[in-house]
């Protein structure tokens, strides 16, 4: 076969681009240290390498998930031990003033400070991180706390009624009925209230039919026959605020609570045809559960039903509750727990369930969790006062009440203590500030009860930590891992990669040197 010179040509110049396409990729991984840079160079190493640097952006999430719920979850627990130095040093207050060595103006000068811890207690309990409160369930854009006057009487017919007070007051107000008998009923009260610790007294009356005291700029309504007591006639003149004759208040501070809650859980019916048919659910909810009735029955016959964790998109279909024969009330089963739907024979409803008929479970919900890795979340958030306590009006409700219940409005022997942080602390103002020696000593037990309530929840968010530094452990391992492995498939060995890029350069030159030669012979060199 006659080698033309254009066929040498062709062939020169294809082994030089070869020689030098190697050298440049070589180079290239030179540069940049991975052999693989392209999905050319290796596509199923590449797809391998996207799937780690998918799993490697996922565990950075988590781990910003996790410095996030470690933020919130330190500042509460810093937050809780100051709380708990606080009601440390309102314990000695309160002993001192227990204590019956001390005078009037020595109980007067020890409630200066209580206050302040109070003011105290309210701020630390308004805390924010990044301008978030910590402590007011989802409403994180305002104070879970806000101060408020309260009351607290000897007279358990009065502390069982609602009320309502409006307006301030720097100190507390000592209050005494002089006349017994039902307020807002068809006779005049006669009452006087102290707003300088007992020292003195301003006596006024409340007309008949109105349920309204009035103080100078504080207001209190109490409910339509409420029935205060008098105090003898004899002591009508007497300032002792440690006497138990009557009925005394003390018109003193609390904090209200302003966040949101988990304590109810609303049934709302759609296309239900129940008339005045009432619903009700029970259990733990984490979301909203939908129940979807799939035949028509009734709620003595089988009923069938679907129910949705998502909103109606899936449905789990094949529940069913039994007939039981008769008009009873009809309860089914759904996760986290129970929905009933009660019998509305005899109260002129139907109790009839159409297909198609739909309950929305919704549990109130404050948690905030964040994700830690798949499938669990850590609550970073929580609710004040089911830490503090202090007073709180459910949503629909006509007033507030008391957190907790107990018989922190109620100043007398038989009464229990209370976890109520706001309402002892505000009750030890009170009687700090209207020498009442045996309020003080009512308020030593329910301070041991708050400090360790605190502590209790300290201890929960201090086991929250604890699992975010075991997951944060986890996911950093889990991170090492990953990028090993992606260093497997696309990092180079750099003295293996050294040696090939010498060898390829001696090749590539050598083509060039031969390639040189070979191109200046020619036949005429040969005549």
């Amino acid at each position: 076969m006659r080698i033309s010179q254009q066929m040498l040509f062709n062939t020169y110049m294809s082994n030089m681009n070869r020689s030098l396409n190697n050298l440049v990729e070589t180079n290239i991984q030179a540069q940049t240290q991975k052999k693989v840079n392209r999905p050319s160079d290796d596509p199923v190493g590449m797809a391998r390498i996207l799937d780690h640097r998918e799993t490697l952006a996922t565990v950075k999430q988590y781990r910003d998930n996790i410095d996030t719920a470690k933020g919130w979850l330190s500042l509460s627990d810093a937050t809780m031990t100051q709380v708990s130095t606080i009601l440390t040093r309102a314990k000695e207050l309160a002993e001192q003033g227990a204590s019956g060595t001390l005078t009037d103006d020595n109980r007067e000068q020890i409630s200066y400070e209580a206050r302040q811890l109070f003011q105290q207690l309210v701020s630390l309990a308004n805390t924010e991180y990044e301008g978030k409160s910590i402590y007011a369930g989802h409403k994180v854009d305002d104070n879970a706390f806000t101060e408020k006057l309260w009351m607290t009487t000897n007279d358990s017919n009065v502390s069982s009624r609602n009320f309502t007070i409006t307006g301030n007051a720097d100190k507390t107000i000592v209050v005494q009925f002089l006349d017994s008998g039902d307020i807002g009923g068809g006779a005049p009260l006669d009452y006087r209230y102290s707003k300088d610790g007992g020292k003195t007294f301003i006596t006024k009356t409340l007309a008949a039919g109105n349920t309204s005291l009035d103080f100078d700029g504080v207001t209190m309504d109490f409910d339509l026959g409420t029935p205060p007591t008098n105090i003898p006639v004899t002591q009508n003149d007497s300032n002792n605020t440690n006497d138990t004759s009557g009925t005394w208040m003390w018109v003193r501070p609390t904090a209200v609570y302003k966040g949101d809650d988990e304590d109810s859980i609303d049934v709302i019916g759609m296309n239900t045809n129940l008339g005045g048919g009432r619903t009700n659910a029970e259990g733990s909810f984490s979301k909203d559960v939908v129940v979807r009735i799939d035949t028509a029955t009734d709620l003595a016959s089988q009923i069938e039903y679907s129910y949705s964790l998502d909103g109606g998109t899936t449905w789990t279909k094949g529940n069913v509750k039994p007939a039981d024969g008769v008009a009873s009330n009809a309860v089914l089963t759904i996760p986290g727990g129970t929905l009933t739907i009660y019998s509305n024979t005899g109260g002129g409803g139907s109790n009839a369930l159409g297909a198609g008929a739909q309950f929305v479970v919704h549990p109130d919900t404050a948690a905030m969790n964040v994700q830690i890795q798949e499938n669990e979340y850590v609550r970073i958030n929580d609710v004040g006062k089911d830490i503090f306590g202090g007073v709180y009006q459910l949503p629909g409700a006509n007033g507030a009440s008391v957190v907790f219940g107990g018989d922190s409005m109620l100043m007398s022997s038989n009464s229990s203590a209370t976890h109520n942080m706001f309402e002892t602390i505000g009750n030890l103002v009170a009687f700090l500030e209207t020498n009442n020696q045996t309020g003080v000593q009512h308020c030593l037990d329910s301070l041991n009860l708050s400090q360790k309530h605190i502590l209790t929840k300290a201890a929960d968010v201090g086991g929250r930590e604890n699992r975010l530094a075991v997951a944060d452990n986890v996911l950093s391992s889990l991170e090492l891992n990953e990028k090993d492995r992606i260093s497997h498939i696309e990092d180079v060995d750099v003295g293996e990669l050294m040696t090939k890029l010498s060898q390829q350069q001696i090749v590539y030159e050598a083509v060039l040197k031969s390639s040189s030669m070979i191109m200046k012979m020619k036949l005429l060199d040969y005549i």
